[in-house]
């Protein structure tokens, strides 16, 4: 049996870890990982929207642990040093073996810092790093398909369900782009040989990933 790792996912914005990898994260808990999900903004001060819609999403993915960062929502760019010292304090609270973070070339700022910023921490305190592409990524080549069933996308979707507030954001888009972004990338003679039940995909790029040698 394979032993239970510790996977963080850091992310700018709430929302931004179900829309490039809800099927992923359910997928890691029905495999008895432990998830943390770290958000380095709650958005607007002084209302716990969006902290509530991330719980609720939380419990659909089964995320055990959701915590968060005050800095200042779409300002990421003014507070790098901020941002530094919370992320070395959220892979202090538990050291661990997989990181997912932004791809850091990407339109938003904040995603970019976040990308950036993450990505350096990461490389000095985490074995595997993998970037998730985000809506606004920009030169993402993927080189990781996560391919999921109809059953994780239906959880992925119920978390997006959560984030009532994001109208701006039609969550069924997204969850469509989820079944067909990947065929850009794939030939269909590859996609035809998908086992029944493949159901859409996320797709990553694998910064490092650290493999040791079986022993007996």
């Amino acid at each position: 049996m394979t032993a239970s790792r510790s996977v963080l996912v850091v992310v700018a914005h709430p929302d931004d870890a179900e829309l490039a990898m809800g099927m992923r994260i359910r997928d890691h808990v029905l495999a008895g990982d432990r998830v943390r999900v770290h958000c380095l903004t709650v958005g607007h001060p002084g209302t716990t929207t969006r902290r509530d819609e991330c719980l609720a999403a939380a419990k659909i993915l089964g995320i055990g642990s959701y915590t968060f960062s005050p800095i200042p929502d779409s300002r990421f760019t003014d507070h790098r040093g901020a941002i530094n010292a919370c992320l070395f304090d959220a892979f202090a609270a538990e050291r661990p073996d997989v990181v997912y973070t932004h791809h850091p070339d990407d339109q938003h700022l904040d995603h970019a810092v976040t990308g950036e910023e993450a990505t350096t921490v990461a490389m000095r305190e985490a074995a595997d790093l993998v970037h998730f592409r985000s809506p606004y990524s920009r030169n993402f080549e993927p080189n990781l398909y996560f391919v999921g069933t109809p059953e994780l996308l239906a959880a992925k979707q119920a978390a997006l369900a959560c984030f009532a507030s994001q109208q701006q954001l039609d969550m069924k888009v997204f969850g469509g782009l989820t079944e067909l972004a990947y065929r850009q990338h794939v030939h269909h003679r590859v996609v035809e040989r998908f086992p029944d039940g493949a159901h859409g995909a996320e797709m990553f790029r694998t910064v490092r990933q650290i493999v040791h040698a079986s022993r007996p």
